[in-house]
């Protein structure tokens, strides 16, 4: 079977590269079951506490394949076949924090594919664009929801209603990455994000997700009821909290100084 995704795991870190460089890392049929299968299986992996995910240069994911998308349909995995198929699903359901490096053009379904994504580092040579309306689709990804979170509901409709390309700076300044780095730094931006927060109480690292996520959909007042309630069912182990003091204190001073 032809690798469209290519899988390694390192320090509790598992990277998943798109990799159908030829079309630009473009969604076919094939390549959308073998990403939907890696992220579940990231997420089931009891060796794997973070996700990254990555195109093979020199694109990160130029969106559907739209060859295969005029002549057979059979990459509409968004909305209309089978979840489980979507690796847009994949994302939005798991409990492990996802970072898309993101280092190239990054595309309608690739854009959703990292809109999905918890946090999302740029290189220099990325950028976004939402052409839906220029094909001729309606998104199925999360486009409508995660995009308007990200940069507000005008700046979304401007991307979208255009389909205009946006750079990797722009992209920063307009709050829909974390940060853009030299090309050949995002790997290892990338990698040392996710072994920060592998450094970290995974128990408490899924809990915040998932506060997260689900605050980002409720009221502030509801999302605040939240917090709460999730506060008051914690159970903490004190002798952990103790063990980790320290090193909490001297990394905390390190980064002061």
């Amino acid at each position: 079977m032809t690798h469209l995704v290519l899988i390694a795991t390192s320090e509790r870190v598992t990277t998943i590269t798109l990799n159908r460089p030829e079309a630009r890392n473009a969604l076919s049929s094939a390549l959308l079951t073998q990403l939907s299968t890696a992220i579940n299986d990231a997420e089931a992996s009891d060796d794997t506490d973070v996700i990254i995910l990555t195109g093979t240069d020199p694109a990160f994911c130029a969106g559907l394949d739209l060859r295969e998308l005029g002549s057979a349909e059979m990459n509409l995995v968004g909305g209309r076949d089978s979840a489980a198929l979507s690796p847009f699903t994949a994302l939005w359901s798991t409990t492990k924090p996802v970072i898309a490096a993101i280092n190239g053009a990054c595309v309608t379904g690739g854009f959703e594919l990292a809109l999905g994504c918890d946090i999302l580092v740029a290189s220099e040579l990325a950028t976004f664009a939402d052409t839906h309306a220029r094909v001729g689709l309606v998104p199925a990804g999360g486009m409508s929801v995660f995009l308007q979170e990200a940069v507000g509901l005008r700046r979304a409709k401007e991307m979208s209603l255009t389909g205009n390309f946006m750079n990797a700076h722009d992209a920063l300044r307009a709050h829909l990455v974390n940060r853009v780095v030299d090309h050949a730094d995002l790997m290892p931006t990338a990698i040392k994000i996710a072994e920060d927060i592998a450094s970290n109480d995974q128990k408490a690292v899924r809990a915040l997700k998932r506060l997260y996520d689900e605050n980002s959909q409720m009221t502030a007042q509801d999302a605040l009821a939240n917090e709460r309630a999730s506060f008051k069912n914690w159970r903490f182990d004190a002798a952990e909290i103790a063990r980790r003091r320290s090193d909490v204190v001297d990394r905390g001073r390190g980064q002061q100084q």
